[in-house]
């Protein structure tokens, strides 16, 4: 019974820890990789009587739960990336997963998603290199064949100055100079709209008066701005045309850099200040002219390109647009509570007499719902019956909830999003090369003398033996004595032909090894020992004990002798003759 437990049961060497476990557990999840361990397999040790697998061990331990309970548990000391690799290697599937670990397992890849966002964003200030340079402006063909031309050279440098402000320290000026045309156009947007800072347009009136005669007055109409903004404004479009034109000629890609939304605000921005200029000149006649100027507020998204020259914009625009759900859901709620609230409040008021009613239809209420919820509260509109101040304070309630709700989400966002830019701006730029992993050599086909080993040897191999004499265990068996002598009789080699050995024994003559198709007989007069190794004469010691000498010319034999002084020595035959040895102390054992 217990033999038959042995031989049901399987050691599997998984990063230097060995499991033992049946070989019916290893076939209960069908279509994996433990489930067709063969002793075919080149990991597989037959000395040993075991399967390496150079793979993690503690992942390994749920694996092997996996297979015994049916439930696969997430380790947490692993990285998630390292538990679907192994997962993978060992032909599992990820998603089953327990629920229990699941929120843990998955936590992985929300921090993948984010680092892929965050390299997107171009956070980064290191340096590429030519070939990245090369693959990125489209000229690594060239660059491979050593024949850059004087444009693809600049063209990257030029990119470089205008687009990645921590590139160098010119590119560090031109963005610092950048950001100042930015502010002052803003800041000349804005001033020129103060009363100070207007000049009055006065007309001359020619009016008669009450005697007859003329006279004139001075009417101030209307005020344009300082022209001294008009020539900053000129300036600083200047700038921006100029930019825009040199980014886009450097450009590696020009269709994403026309659908880029910063793009787009700045070109934009800047072709209003022409048209508005335009406009003034052909169209300034006109009553509505003034409305036209509404669209130079256009000029104020300009504010958006400093993203370019800040990181923490740029994950603060990221977190807006991760927390779309959040904030699509936020304003769902507000509409909702708004027009319930709005409604109520305006029934609420005409219930009771109420002479100084505020709410004389629900799209007042509606505007007083939405200041009310969002907790501001201008006090322009109050409801003044008891059942309308009840309203009120139910809507002053859902406003703080509904708003409370998703803003941890939003928060969070930003908090991930800001602390994986910090941790990335930490990490080292270079990183150590690590060489492929070389995949372990498949066994080289056996030869006639391997091959007749390995059928002679017994399956299970234990670790008290010599690896020298592994190879096989030999039976005695007691055969009676004989007359005399004769000489042997050699058989040619033949593959066709199975040789035999007629030794005669003489009368003390000792024991007899059979070794599968081989016989080795040890006589007492002569001390000579012969094996046949898969049909095939092997050696013969001389009477003192020598080594044998190879009688078939073959590429590589393989003996036994047992010499004079009672010691079994292993030797293999070479094609050139000569006989390599290997004697161990533990060879009497081994008898």
């Amino acid at each position: 019974m217990n033999i038959m437990d042995s031989e049901n049961r399987v050691v599997l060497n998984v990063g230097g820890i060995r499991h033992e476990t049946y070989k019916a557990t290893l076939k209960k999840i069908p279509a994996t990789r433990l489930s067709r361990l063969t002793e075919a397999l080149a990991n597989y040790d037959p000395i040993l009587n075991e399967y390496f697998f150079d793979r993690h061990p503690g992942v390994f331990a749920q694996v092997l739960n996996y297979y015994r309970t049916g439930k696969l548990h997430y380790p947490t000391d692993v990285c998630g990336p390292l538990f679907e690799e192994e997962l993978e290697f060992w032909g599992l599937d990820s998603n089953q997963v327990e629920p229990c670990c699941w929120m843990t397992y998955t936590q992985h890849r929300d921090t993948q998603e984010t680092l892929a966002v965050l390299e997107r964003l171009d956070l980064d200030t290191e340096k590429p290199t030519e070939e990245e340079l090369a693959r990125k402006f489209g000229y690594e063909d060239d660059y491979l064949k050593g024949t850059v031309s004087w444009w693809q050279h600049t063209k990257p440098q030029i990119w470089s100055l205008f687009d990645e402000p921590y590139s160098s320290n010119a590119a560090k000026i031109i963005g610092v100079i950048s950001v100042f045309f930015i502010c002052v156009s803003i800041l000349s947007f804005c001033l020129k709209t103060h009363p100070d800072m207007r000049v009055p347009v006065i007309r001359n009136i020619t009016v008669k008066t009450a005697n007859g005669s003329t006279a004139w007055v001075l009417d101030k109409t209307q005020t344009n701005a300082h022209v001294a903004f008009f020539y900053i404004e000129c300036v600083c479009n200047a700038w921006f045309t100029f930019e825009i034109l040199i980014r886009f000629i450097s450009s590696p890609n020009k269709c994403e850099f026309v659908t880029s939304s910063v793009n787009i605000i700045d070109y934009i921005a800047t072709l209003s200040f022409y048209v508005d200029l335009v406009l003034q000149r052909f169209a300034s006649h006109l009553e509505n002219a003034d409305i036209l100027e509404f669209f130079s507020i256009i000029r104020i998204m300009r504010l958006f390109k400093l993203t370019r020259h800040s990181s923490g914009l740029k994950i603060l625009i990221q977190t807006f647009r991760a927390s779309a759900k959040e904030l699509t859901l936020l304003v769902f709620f507000l509409v909702l509570g708004i027009v319930i609230f709005a409604s109520l409040v305006y029934y609420a008021e005409r219930i009771q007499a109420n002479p100084h009613n505020d709410f004389n239809s629900i799209p007042l209420g509606l505007w007083w719902a939405l200041v009310t919820m969002t907790t501001v509260g201008y006090g322009d509109m109050a409801p003044k019956t008891y059942i309308g101040m009840f309203v009120g304070a139910l809507c002053a309630l859902a406003g703080v909830l509904t708003i409370a709700l998703p803003v941890p989400v939003i928060v969070s966002n930003f908090a991930m999003y800001y602390s994986h830019t910090q941790a990335r701006a930490k990490l080292p730029k270079k990183r150590r090369r690590v060489l492929p992993v070389e995949q372990p050599r498949q066994p080289r086909t056996a030869g006639p003398i391997g091959a007749s080993i390995v059928a002679m040897c017994p399956k299970n191999v234990g670790l008290h033996t010599n690896p020298a004499l592994a190879m096989c265990k030999p039976t005695f068996e007691v055969r009676p004595p004989s007359i005399a002598p004769t000489p042997m009789m050699l058989v040619p080699r033949d593959s066709s032909y199975k040789p035999t050995v007629t030794t005669p024994t003489a009368p003390n003559s000792g024991p007899v090894a059979t070794l599968g198709n081989a016989t080795s007989t040890n006589t007492t007069n002569n001390n000579s020992t012969t094996v046949l190794n898969n049909n095939n004469v092997v050696s013969k010691s001389n009477s003192n004990g020598a080594g044998g000498k190879p009688i078939a010319n073959s590429t590589s034999q393989c003996s036994i002798v047992k010499s004079a002084s009672g010691q079994l020595t292993s030797s293999v035959l070479k094609s050139n003759g000569t006989t390599a040895k290997e004697t161990s102390s533990e060879e009497k054992s081994f008898l």
